[in-house]
Formats: C-alpha cells, sequence, structure tokens
C-alpha cells in the first residue's frame, strides 16, 4: 500500500479522530480508524495503530479498547475536563455581564473542541438570567490580562476612563487625563469587574470598572501602596464595599429578623456573630463602607433589617430618607 502524503501527522489525526468522534456512549473500530485516517491521506495498518494508541497514552490521551463480537470498539476516556464541568463554565460564561456576546461565543466554541461533537452539542446551551445585559467593551477581555501582566511585572498601569451621557457616547473623565495606578488585585462585584488598585497622589486605595478603562499601557514605573495592601485583606475589602461605591469605613450595629440570616451570611460571611436579641431577631456588628449604595441594600430589605448605630449612621440613614421624601414629594 503506497503511504499517504500526511504520513508524519498520522499520530495528530488519529488523536483528533479519536478525541473528535469517540466518548463514554461512542464507540469506533479499528476499520473505521483506518478508513477516517484515509481521508486525510494517511495509510496505516493495525498493527502500527496498535502502538501508537500507546504513543497517545504517553501523550495523555488515553484509548480504551472493548471486545465486541469478533473485534475490538475503541474511545477516549479521562478527559482532562469532565462534561458537567465544561457545562459549568460554559453556563458562567454566557451569564458573565463583562464578557461580551462575540467573546462569550468564542470561547465556548474554544471549549467544545475538549470533547467528542456529540458532547460539543451537549455545551449549545442557552442561559437566561434576568436584567442581564452583555457590556458592550469588547476590549475587556484583553484589559484584564494586560492587568494581570503589570501585577505580575510589578508595574503600575496607565489608562482612561469613561462614562456614558445621555447621547449614549463615551465620555472620558478627568477631560481625558490618564489615570496612574498601581494594580494590586481583581475584584468581582455586583456583576462588574473591578481593578482595586493603590493611587500615590490621592494617597489612597481606588476601585475602577474594567469594561470602563480604556487605552491600558504599563508603565515602566514600579507600583505603589505596597504597605497597605500587604495589610488589606481582599475578601473583607469587598464584602465592605456596596457595589464597590466608596465611603467611610464604620463598624455598623443592625437589628435582623431571625428569617434573614442567610441574607447576613451571604452578604458577611459566617464568621459573623449573631447575637439574640429576642426570640424573632438578633444583632450583629459588621464593618462596611457606609454610602448610599449601602443604605439602598438595607432599605430594599424592608422591615427584616435595621441599622440601630452608631448615632452617626443613623442620623446619615434618616437624611438619606429625608432625601429622598423631598425628591418624590408632590
Amino acid at each position: 500500500m503506497p503511504k499517504g502524503t500526511n504520513q508524519k501527522f498520522k499520530l495528530y489525526y488519529l488523536a483528533k479522530i479519536l478525541t473528535e468522534k469517540t466518548d463514554e456512549d461512542h464507540y469506533i473500530t479499528m476499520s473505521e480508524i483506518l478508513e477516517e485516517l484515509e481521508r486525510y491521506e494517511v495509510t496505516a495498518n493495525r498493527k502500527s495503530i496498535y502502538n501508537d494508541l500507546k504513543d497517545l497514552e504517553r501523550l495523555g490521551i488515553e484509548v480504551e479498547g472493548e471486545p465486541i463480537g469478533k473485534g475490538y470498539h475503541y474511545h477516549v476516556v479521562d478527559r482532562q475536563f469532565e462534561l458537567p464541568e465544561l457545562k459549568l463554565l460554559v453556563d458562567a460564561i454566557q451569564s458573565s455581564k463583562f464578557i461580551t456576546a462575540r467573546k462569550s461565543n468564542e470561547l465556548i466554541k474554544k471549549l467544545e473542541t475538549l470533547v467528542s461533537k456529540y458532547e460539543a452539542a451537549k455545551l449549545q446551551r442557552q442561559v437566561f438570567v434576568s436584567g442581564r445585559i452583555k457590556t458592550m467593551n469588547e476590549s475587556i477581555y484583553y484589559n484584564v490580562d494586560e492587568i494581570h501582566n503589570a501585577i505580575a511585572e510589578n508595574r503600575k498601569i496607565r489608562f482612561q476612563y469613561f462614562q456614558w451621557n445621555v447621547k449614549k457616547e463615551m465620555e472620558l473623565r478627568h477631560g481625558g487625563a490618564y489615570y496612574h495606578i498601581s494594580p494590586w488585585g481583581m475584584s468581582w462585584d455586583d456583576e462588574n469587574y473591578y481593578l482595586v488598585g493603590y493611587d500615590s497622589e490621592a494617597d489612597m486605595i481606588k476601585h475602577y470598572r474594567v469594561d470602563k478603562m480604556l487605552h491600558i499601557r504599563m508603565s515602566e514605573e514600579t507600583r505603589e501602596g505596597k504597605e497597605i495592601f500587604q495589610k488589606l485583606d481582599m475578601a473583607a475589602y469587598t464584602k465592605k464595599s456596596f457595589g464597590m461605591y466608596g465611603g467611610e469605613e464604620e463598624r455598623v450595629k443592625l437589628l435582623v429578623k431571625n428569617s434573614f440570616a442567610g441574607i447576613i451570611i451571604d452578604r458577611f460571611g459566617k464568621d459573623v456573630t449573631m447575637i439574640p436579641v429576642d426570640e424573632e431577631n438578633f444583632t450583629v456588628n459588621v464593618d462596611v463602607q457606609v454610602s448610599s449604595q449601602f443604605f439602598s441594600w438595607v432599605f430594599a430589605l424592608g422591615d427584616g433589617v435595621k441599622i440601630v448605630g452608631p448615632e452617626k449612621v443613623v442620623r446619615q440613614v434618616k437624611e438619606e430618607i429625608e432625601r429622598l421624601k423631598r425628591q418624590y414629594s408632590g
């Protein structure tokens, strides 16, 4: 039998055939393997295929042969990702607000290559999430990568920052001037991705929505603020920030109905101390950055949660209520 023109790619095409056409429920016979290889202009005999299967196992692709009738049926086992794991990743990608629709489709197509064509069809899922709007800023995918590179290189970054105006146009903040920030971490909050960094000019920690950052470039300057971030617990920081709205940090005392215990744990974690007041209520002290967003979170819980201290924060709540009354009066 004359050799095919693609003999040097024989092992590659064999791996491609087996990974695409077989899984736990779909098998391929030796005759079918030889036929598929011929489609790629690769000739082979059964003995050489047996040796190739051993080589594939050394490369991390385990192929199992099961006797059926007079022959064997072959399929790939123990893939790098199981189908339920990939389904979970697909759901996360589709429901992530910060990934554009186009980039979501591209990522899912790449995940499909990790399973057989039969299982790939099962990854064509549509996740519906109420109120979820995909970001319109395609560059966020690369912004995240640039930020992580700067963190790894211990460098500052420069970028422009924008907001949407009433004409639905991007409007650069600070007159288009570049921000010069030391990046120290990324945070996921309220369906948005945030950069958390140190602004040496203002001498404070600040955060920026990554999908509103433009023209990110790594600076030649070394990052600053190391001492501050060594003391900062990023998980605790995001717990304190409601919707990543900044505010003065305070230890706030809340009066909470017992039925709302799960909401408190979801927001502040299991380490909070719940002190019983009576059969229906408990109090809890939490560290938060007091802002209108925090008050909105409390208001949304109705009579289930009430701010009872300190007096300074209670006064701020009353002022916010009065402001809302004036806004909606008449």
